[in-house]
């Protein structure tokens, strides 16, 4: 009788044993489980947001000469339009320097940076000098009829140097003693002084720019010069 009663007492507690064996508590053997698949399931990977790409050594060395010269302007990352349409290592700019004071530049948009330091030479040694030696007051303001666009030239197929941010059109000039010197109106109808003055940065500029189009070429820039690009010379 012990013996039978010894016996299924042991049988008992083999049982509970086994069933014990195949309890997981949750809270323990949960976190394992969890942890062993984060650490063999690859993480997700997350598409991380474009970035801007780095200026090119040649269009890195055009801005710091830019800076040097004492321009204020801001980088532009590069971008495509249409075909044939860009802004590559383009510059926008804020302000321009001259001798001795700082000028701004009116309605301007972004410019390819060797245009850019064309016309901060061209703004200084040229438009800056001749307004105060020709005109006695100091060179306060361009106004621009901007720069890039993506069009093609006046009546034709072709693209224009716009489209590219290589050209800058220049409607007038003010000066610090308040005067406004307007292309239109003044390159053939204005005081002696003054067309002087407009034919001087108009020869200023065919000296630092590969093309520079202005009212004696024809009735489209009558109201502007087109400056544009470093390259070949054609200037009329």
């Amino acid at each position: 009788m012990a013996r039978d009663t010894l016996r299924g007492w042991t049988l008992l507690l083999g049982a509970l044993t086994l069933a014990g064996c195949g309890i997981v508590p949750q809270g323990s053997g949960g976190g394992t489980a969890a942890r062993s698949t984060a650490s063999t399931t690859p993480a997700p990977r997350i598409a991380s947001a474009p970035q801007s790409h780095a200026p090119r050594p040649d269009d890195r060395a055009c801005m710091t000469e830019l800076g040097a010269a004492g321009a204020r302007f801001t980088p532009v990352a590069d971008t495509y339009a249409a075909p044939g349409c860009n802004k590559l290592g383009t510059v926008q700019l804020s302000a321009l320097a001259g001798d001795a004071s700082v000028f701004g530049v009116s309605n301007i948009g972004p410019v390819q940076c060797g245009t850019a330091k064309a016309f901060s030479d061209w703004a200084r040694f040229g438009v800056d000098r001749a307004a105060r030696e020709i005109l006695g007051s100091r060179l306060a303001r361009i106004e621009t009829m901007g720069s890039y666009a993506c069009r093609n030239v006046a009546g034709s197929q072709r693209l224009s140097a716009h489209a590219r941010a290589e050209a800058i059109d220049v409607a007038g000039f003010v000066l610090a003693d308040g005067r406004r010197i307007d292309l239109k109106r003044d390159w053939h109808g204005g005081p002696p002084e003054v067309r002087e003055f407009l034919r001087v940065v108009h020869g200023s500029a065919c000296k630092r720019f590969g093309t520079v189009l202005g009212p004696e070429y024809n009735a489209a820039h009558a109201d502007h010069f087109h400056l544009e690009g470093t390259g070949a010379k054609f200037c009329r």
